[in-house]
């Protein structure tokens, strides 16, 4: 009886590990996208002043603005992206967190025509007065997905914002 208890329990466990390893399987694509081509990163980008461009190599740019433009967190953000010399069937953008791992966060855009893509999206609260984050903005076309990453710094209101 013991034995058959330990049995099914061990069949229970395998089967629980095969099902994580298949959805594992299965979302790699989605949450890592394979990356065709990327824009280098412009460190004279503020978000904060307007949008920032990011230039792909072979052609093609990358358009990326914040509304409101203290960036404030927890809050809802409106994003703007803009593509022009790509075909773009959808845009997402991804935020992470340069120095801290602030979990899965991307917001997908709407098409509003014309190469531009609309939408919301929210960063989390931080226990940092200041936060470095990476907004990477992944345009999904027939070649691929081709992404621009673009850098800036939230302030948690009260604490003294540090030089760029």
């Amino acid at each position: 009886m013991v034995n058959s208890d330990r049995g099914l329990w061990l069949l229970a466990g395998v089967l629980f590990l095969a099902l994580v390893a298949v959805l594992i399987y299965k979302l790699w694509p989605q949450l890592n996208p394979e990356l065709k081509l990327v824009a280098p990163l412009d460190p004279q980008c503020d978000l904060r002043a307007g949008p920032c461009v990011g230039s792909l190599p072979g052609g093609g740019e990358i358009s990326f603005s914040i509304e409101p433009r203290t960036i404030p967190m927890v809050e809802p953000l409106q994003l703007g992206v803009e593509v022009d010399g790509l075909s773009a069937s959808s845009v997402e953008v991804d935020f992470t967190g340069i120095s801290m791992q602030m979990g899965f966060n991307r917001s997908k855009l709407t098409p509003a025509g014309d190469g531009r893509f609309n939408g919301q999206g929210v960063l989390p609260v931080c226990i940092r007065d200041a936060m470095e984050w990476e907004a990477r903005v992944l345009v999904h076309t027939e070649q691929g997905v081709m992404a621009a990453p673009f850098r800036f710094i939230t302030i948690k209101p009260g604490a003294v914002q540090p030089k760029q």
